[in-house]
């Protein structure tokens, strides 16, 4: 699970919202396999001379009892699917620093018990399929006679073996490119859509994936197959394995199988993104933890903060009556509690980009090499001072993966803890320390300061900026009691700093942002190009604030430096 929550109430609501939507995404796919099943019936009987026989057949097949516990094994298979989604999924994408980095994770201990999980369903997939086509795949076993005796023997089905291996194969493969295209990564999409319609929109996707991954699962089985199999004699060969029959099974049985797997991912991505509205501020007492501004202060729930930040977005945007809520004043006391826990968070958020990106930038101008602390604390006070009162983390700088890993889970759980290696230990080696994820400090990737791809690695804050900027924004009509007009100068400052980072590290050497050239990929690749989808949501969040204020941001208390750049958004030069 993805909850180390310390808090009962934060406990609930992480339960009341992940936990149902992953049993909903499970229940979707549960409910879709007879429709994939019947599918997949069609086409392992098609016969294009007999279409009576074959539409025949496929009907008795399906109410055959044999086809009910396929059914039955299939459901078992999903629900252990919906597991690992959220057992494994992440908000954060894992960028492995060097080909070391990706083998130690490829080894991990609960990564390797993935892998042998998958193993186990693909067979159990394959094993249904091949159920199902009948004929000389339905059992491992075949009588046959023998030559010398004449004696009616049960030999090894060497199809039934041949599907059998072939799921194992696909199933350790979805679990290696799980990890190497990313495909655990949720990323919250910054266009809202409705579940059905985007459903819709990515199954053409998804079964133009499910069919090239099974192509070239099938062949690169068939060669693996080919050189290690000689043990087993009709298939060892090039003629033995040129069987169009055997072929096509084998790649409508993988394409079954990848769409079963794909559609759980795809399923779960969109239960669990889904906008969710969180009450800005609380009528009892003991539903104050699950308001807005409770939930955006949350450390131990990423994906609760994340479902935060895109309601935030949501309501400066469109709702009205929300908006005057995240205004108004407590009663008794008068005081603007909403309005200042959501504004200190955003902004805190923002500000703890700001100084990695320049702890960052400092490092590269030191030729990489790691500042001391003293160092590093005069740069991060001298980039808070520059930008006014904006608040500042009390927490020192951390790499991107320490930053979260208290959130989604680190490796040290239940599961691996019997075996993995004491990390901590002054007796351990710098390469247990790689394999099992934790970085020396003297790796060109460990750090902040020396993350190549820290702005990658980030949350994606544009949320906090739109949020905040379109709720600064609303604020010249709507806020009766001016309540942001205290934090307005903490705010510009905030962003302008933050841009100013952003367009420095532009100028920096980075690793390229071109998604991989793959014909289909399930895993979400949208983090390659973070850096640019901030910096034009840091502009549009200044755009925003400027042209509705105007030349009233004159009277804003700034800095000289901040005041310029703001009159250049003014002038619309920027």
């Amino acid at each position: 699970m993805k909850c180390a929550c310390a808090r009962p109430d934060s406990h609930l609501i992480y339960f009341q919202v992940v936990i149902w939507r992953a049993v909903a995404s499970i229940a979707w796919s549960v409910l879709l396999l007879p429709v994939t099943a019947a599918v997949f019936v069609l086409l392992s009987r098609f016969s294009l001379f007999h279409p009576i026989q074959w539409i025949s057949d496929c009907t008795s097949l399906l109410a055959a009892s044999s086809t009910v516990f396929s059914l039955v094994v299939l459901c078992g298979v999903v629900l252990i699917t919906g597991f690992f989604n959220l057992e494994f999924y992440t908000l954060v994408p894992a960028i492995p620093c060097s080909r070391m980095a990706l083998l130690g994770t490829v080894l991990h201990p609960r990564q390797c018990v993935h892998s042998l999980v998958y193993c186990t369903m693909g067979m159990l997939v394959m094993w249904c399929a091949s159920v199902t086509i009948g004929g000389r795949y339905s059992t491992l076993g075949t009588p046959c006679r023998q030559s010398e005796s004449g004696e009616v023997v049960t030999c090894l089905n060497e199809y039934h073996l041949f599907i059998l291996l072939a799921g194992a194969f696909m199933g350790y493969s979805h679990s290696f490119l799980g990890v190497v295209q990313n495909m655990y990564y949720v990323s919250f999409q910054p266009i809202q859509q409705y579940k059905y319609p985007r459903f819709k929109g990515c199954l053409p996707m998804v079964v133009k994936c499910s069919v090239i991954q099974a192509l070239y699962s099938a062949r690169n089985f068939a060669a693996f197959y080919f050189f290690f199999g000689n043990s087993i004699q009709p298939l060892d060969s090039l003629t033995g394995l040129l069987d169009f029959s055997l072929l096509y099974h084998l790649s409508i049985s993988g394409t079954f199988l990848y769409l079963t797997w794909y559609l759980t991912v795809l399923l779960f991505r969109i239960c669990v993104t889904e906008a969710y509205s969180f009450p800005v501020q609380s009528t009892f007492t003991e539903d104050a933890e699950q308001s807005l501004p409770k939930v955006l202060a949350e450390k131990n729930t990423l994906v609760m903060k994340f479902l935060a930040l895109q309601d935030l977005a949501l309501l400066s945007h469109h709702s009205l009556s929300r908006r005057l809520e995240v205004f108004s004043l407590s009663q008794p006391g008068g005081h603007a509690h909403n309005w200042n826990a959501i504004s200190r968070e955003c902004l805190s958020l923002l500000s703890e980009l700001t100084q990695r990106l320049v702890a960052h930038q400092d490092a590269v101008a030191s030729n990489g090499r790691v500042k001391s602390q003293s160092a590093s604390s005069d740069t991060r006070s001298a980039s808070s001072s520059s930008s006014g009162k904006t608040p500042r983390l009390s927490v020192p700088l951390r790499t991107p993966g320490s930053v979260f890993k208290s959130s989604v889970g680190g490796a040290n759980n239940a599961l691996t803890a019997p075996f993995t290696p004491d990390v901590n230990s002054p007796f351990s080696s710098p390469a247990i320390r790689r394999l099992v994820g934790q970085q020396d400090r003297q790796s060109p990737c460990f750090g902040t300061e020396q993350s190549p791809h820290i702005m990658r690695r980030g949350p994606k804050l544009w949320s906090a900026s739109t949020g905040l900027s379109h709720l600064v924004a609303a604020s010249f009509s709507e806020d009766q009691f001016g309540v942001v007009q205290t934090t307005l100068p903490n705010v510009l400052s905030c962003l302008v700093v933050l841009l100013e980072a952003v367009d420095r590290h532009f100028k920096l050497p980075h690793a390229s942002s071109k998604p991989v050239r793959t014909i289909c990929s399930m895993g979400d690749s949208t983090y390659k190009t973070l850096r640019f989808a901030l910096r034009a949501a840091l502009k549009t969040a200044i755009y925003k604030i400027t042209t509705t204020f105007g030349e009233h941001l004159n009277a804003v208390n700034i800095s000289t430096e901040h005041r310029k750049r703001l009159q250049q958004f003014l002038e619309f030069k920027d």
